[in-house]
């Protein structure tokens, strides 16, 4: 939980609960959820939380550049801890999101004909091994 306390202080931000318990689940469920799957998540163990209050500590951690949201899919924003560059994988069948550790060659690029890069992203989208799997054991 010290590593959670750390990025908190490191940032200025309030310590509260939930938003060592977002940290907490974000970091050990690497499956970029919602904001109503971290809430649905951390509700079972937390009766009194809100769904506000899981909101509003992920628009903070946002706010301190902790968080990361992904928009692959344009009807819903995922969320992950911020680390490394790397890019995501989409499965179009069952809407799992893996993280993909492939070089980007324009990862170090902080300009681009006099605009400031400040954001990265690369999204791959198919059929992950698991849905391959079930759907090759089906024929």
């Amino acid at each position: 939980m010290d590593k959670y306390l750390d990025i908190l202080k490191n940032n200025n931000i309030k310590l509260t609960s939930q938003r060592l318990q977002i940290l907490k689940y974000l970091d050990k469920h690497k499956n970029h959820p919602t904001a109503d799957m971290i809430y649905t998540q951390l509700k079972k163990n937390n009766p009194a939380l809100s769904k506000t209050t899981v909101y509003n500590s992920i628009e903070i951690l946002k706010k301190h550049d902790i968080l990361n949201t992904l928009t692959i899919q344009s009807n819903e924003s995922r969320y992950e801890i911020k680390n490394k560059m790397h890019h995501h994988f989409l499965c179009k069948h069952c809407n799992a999101i893996f993280d993909v550790d492939i070089e980007c060659p324009n990862q170090n690029k902080t300009t681009y004909h006099g605009h400031r890069i400040e954001e990265v992203h690369g999204y791959f989208k198919g059929t992950c091994a698991k849905c391959q799997r079930k759907k090759r054991s089906l024929k």
